[in-house]
């Protein structure tokens, strides 16, 4: 009897309307596109493929990631390289702080790749950087997207220590899907930095993607689990696939789940809850810090 081979392809989730995004453009647009790699800076926004990059940019906002653009982990949803980063910038807080001001930018968030390769994870230059942009640029607020540190103490203080408006780490998804998710990270340490972060006297924000095949249960469990250590914004947005690499998508979550989801988080006790598809940790943070 003869093997029968199929030719099939699984079946995909079929993409929705609001997926399609207006490419960047504007004066705005190419001014601060000109900044950053005239000062040869990082975004979140290039390197994680954000599909809201045109309206933020067209702003005049931007994400910075600092640290460089190669990270020590390979989480499967994110598109930034995985390899060995280059040695740290040690001018890189100043350069951060001065393009801050050619953008006049009134409300900054910083995020950086994983150092695990470095004994402070990066954290050093993360206080740095935030001191330098306060100098620079008194009148600008501050949010901090962090990695988690390993969890080490002495990092989560320095962060802290500098004090910025708000504080982010993101849990990205459940518990159940956190291995698969994020490969070197733990659930139970993520909620940990942000409650030592809550204790030290700092806003704190956190974000989770759906449509990775978590269920509604999972997701609601996920906000006690964060208000349960006083978490105050939430964000929650659509999980794109960056690559053929990289996950898929189980779902395009429906529009209606997301309003339930901000409706359920605000209930919960979230002062902020930021629940679309095209959401993603920085989209409107200049609202979080009120």
């Amino acid at each position: 009897m003869s093997e029968i081979f199929t030719t099939e392809r699984p079946v995909r989730a079929k993409k929705p309307p609001w997926l399609k995004v207006k490419l960047p453009t504007g004066k705005a647009y190419t001014h601060l596109k000109g900044v950053v790699e005239k000062n040869n800076l990082h975004t979140i926004c290039q390197s994680g493929n954000c599909p809201n990059m045109g309206e933020c940019w067209g702003a005049g906002t931007a994400t910075f990631m600092i640290l460089g653009n190669i990270c020590t982990r390979s989480c499967g949803f994110c598109s930034v390289e995985t390899g060995r980063p280059l040695p740290v910038d040690r001018n890189e807080p100043e350069r951060v702080a001065e393009s801050v001001k050619l953008m006049d930018v009134k409300h900054c968030v910083i995020t950086s790749v994983d150092r695990d390769e470095l004994p402070d994870g990066g954290s050093i230059i993360w206080a740095e950087t935030v001191n330098a942009i306060r100098r620079v640029n008194p009148n600008t607020t501050l949010e901090t997207l962090i990695p988690d540190f390993k969890g080490d103490l002495d990092a989560i203080q320095r962060i802290i220590d500098v004090a910025p408006e708000v504080v982010s780490h993101n849990m990205e998804t459940v518990p159940r899907l956190t291995k698969k998710v994020r490969i070197q990270a733990k659930y139970e340490r993520s909620l940990n930095v942000l409650k030592v972060l809550k204790e030290g006297g700092m806003r704190t924000k956190s974000g989770i993607m759906v449509g990775l095949g978590e269920t509604e249960d999972e997701v609601l469990g996920t906000m006690d689990d964060l208000r349960r250590i006083g978490v105050d914004v939430l964000t929650v947005g659509q999980y794109l696939q960056p690559t053929p690499k990289h996950l898929p998508v189980v779902e395009f979550v429906d529009l209606q789940v997301f309003e339930r989801y901000k409706i359920a988080g605000l209930q919960k006790g979230f002062r902020f809850v930021e629940s679309s598809p095209l959401v993603r940790s920085s989209y409107h943070a200049e609202r979080h810090i009120l």
